[in-house]
């Protein structure tokens, strides 16, 4: 079994960390690729330690970069084990940090850009990651949406932020999750922002921040 590891930031204030947030990046990068988010979403959560897991896999076809599962078969059903089996490592590698840090799942926030953003809704709605306090997915969708009624297993809070004009994973995957999202019971806010290709934008970083602020800012319970 791999153990992942990846680059660090935080507490700001110092001392013990109060709360975890998990950056998980997209296909073809790795865990450095997110990490300087933790240096501006710090402001909105001081306590919290940030850490970018480099995700199990070196990626198939491509001499650099990491991956969460294989894309060379996207049928749905390998796809949707692929992303299985991406949600149980990161489970397991946020459930060994939650425990090393003595912090409840519900002081656990998920992110993920793209390929990161179907593995922390996965893992954080079908249960891999129990009852996380939010789930912020950029530029992603959830693999296996239709499903997800019948197979949720907690409702945190979520983000969803989807250019428009994405060139790589359309918009429209992520407005599928968010419809089989709200059809759960799930409290979602998502941000289409007509101009945003694949990648990150103000107006989704500082929803981003909220969104932290909300969930996790009021220190440990």
């Amino acid at each position: 079994m791999d153990v992942l590891e990846g680059p660090r930031y935080g507490p700001l204030r110092g001392g013990a960390p109060d709360a975890l947030v998990v950056l998980v990046h997209g296909f073809g990068a790795d865990g450095n690729d997110l990490i300087d988010l933790a240096a501006l979403w710090a402001e909105a959560v001081p306590g919290a330690l940030f850490v970018a897991p480099h995700a199990p896999e070196a990626c198939e076809g491509i001499p650099f970069g990491r991956q969460w599962f294989p894309l060379w078969d996207r049928s749905s059903a390998q796809l949707e084990a692929g992303v299985r089996a991406a949600a149980g490592a990161l489970g397991r590698f946020v459930g060994a940090e939650a425990a090393r840090l003595a912090l409840p799942m519900r002081r656990v926030a998920l992110m993920g850009f793209s390929q990161g953003a179907m593995t922390v809704l996965e893992a954080g709605l079908r249960g891999a990651v129990p009852d996380p306090a939010c789930v912020l997915a950029y530029s992603g969708g959830m693999i296996g949406a239709d499903g997800l009624a019948g197979a949720i297993a907690a409702r945190p809070a979520v983000l969803i932020v989807h250019g428009e004009a994405d060139e790589v994973v359309p918009a429209a995957a992520s407005r599928v999750a968010e419809a089989a999202l709200r059809e759960a019971g799930v409290a979602v806010d998502a941000l289409f922002p007509p101009a945003l290709g694949h990648g990150l934008d103000d107006a989704g970083l500082m929803a981003g921040a909220r969104l932290l602020a909300e969930c996790l800012g009021g220190g440990a319970a």
